[in-house]
């Protein structure tokens, strides 16, 4: 099946847009709230010190876990960060996603594999995003075995921190955030310069791998953010998830990027100030 071909069931009939917001709208809605929901209720559980990365084989489930499971100091902790950085990601990042959701829901609607092709999408670009998760894991994991063997550096704690917001406000003006925002804000081209419907099972996951790595592109250092803030703060998420779906989806969020780097930067120099 051609790119020209697959394309053009993009116009879909009034029954087809009747089912996608009957159907697709809300189950995607669904899950994004679902996400949320989870968060919220693993924050205010007893577990919720494994958001924060505080005592992960300390006590409780996680210690026992790591006692039997073989290598499980490293095991455990590495498999309770990569759930909890997949929800934190599916609870901030799919709506940034829901245009391109959107496309391919409405290119693949007449295929009867259709609902098994959007999961394929989703699991591709989460798998993206997971191995940026773990990979920010190992970073953090570095950062705190390098505080525990300089005490110089621990005593001023906070200038890493400070680091991480100077980043992303610097980042916000790079060529790459604006190349990689610019594939986020256009899904139809993305899709159809990408979607070649020959083996869709894996070009489906293919397709939302290769969109994650420029949602990667555009977002990791504003998702870095999340270390320097606290991963298991509800408030900072939301107000992330919601800038990040701005940028990506609202006519004017390019605009948005400029004045955030201004903010971030100033919010660097602010702290800098405060604390020397």
């Amino acid at each position: 099946m051609s790119v020209t071909a697959g394309a053009t069931p993009a116009r879909t009939s009034p029954a087809g847009a009747a089912r996608h917001r009957r159907v697709f709208i809300p189950v995607l809605a669904a899950l994004i709230a679902l996400a949320w929901v989870a968060l919220w209720a693993w924050a205010r559980s007893p577990y919720g010190r494994y958001l924060e990365h505080d005592d992960w084989t300390a006590s409780g489930p996680a210690a026992f876990l790591c006692r039997v499971v073989p290598a499980g100091d490293v095991v455990v902790p590495m498999a309770l960060y990569a759930a909890a950085w997949i929800l934190m990601t599916a609870a901030m990042m799919l709506p940034t996603t829901l245009p391109l959701f959107n496309t391919f829901d409405r290119l693949t609607a007449h295929r009867p594999d259709h609902g098994r092709l959007l999961m394929l999408l989703g699991l591709g670009y989460m798998t993206v995003w997971g191995a940026f998760g773990l990979l920010a894991h190992a970073l953090h994991s570095a950062v705190l075995t390098l505080l525990a063997s300089v005490p110089a550096l621990a005593w001023h704690g906070w200038l890493i921190g400070t680091a991480t917001i100077a980043l992303a406000g610097a980042f916000q003006f790079s060529r790459l955030k604006y190349r990689c925002l610019e594939k986020c804000r256009t899904p139809l081209s993305f899709v159809i310069g990408h979607w070649r419907g020959e083996r869709q099972a894996r070009h489906a996951f293919a397709l939302g791998a290769h969109h994650g790595l420029f949602c990667v592109g555009c977002c990791w250092a504003l998702m870095l953010l999340m270390f320097a803030l606290g991963t298991g703060s509800l408030g900072w998420m939301l107000l992330l998830a919601a800038v990040m779906a701005i940028e990506k989806n609202v006519r004017w969020g390019q605009r948005l990027s400029t004045p955030l780097g201004v903010a971030l930067l100033s919010w660097a120099v602010i702290l800098v100030a405060t604390h020397a």
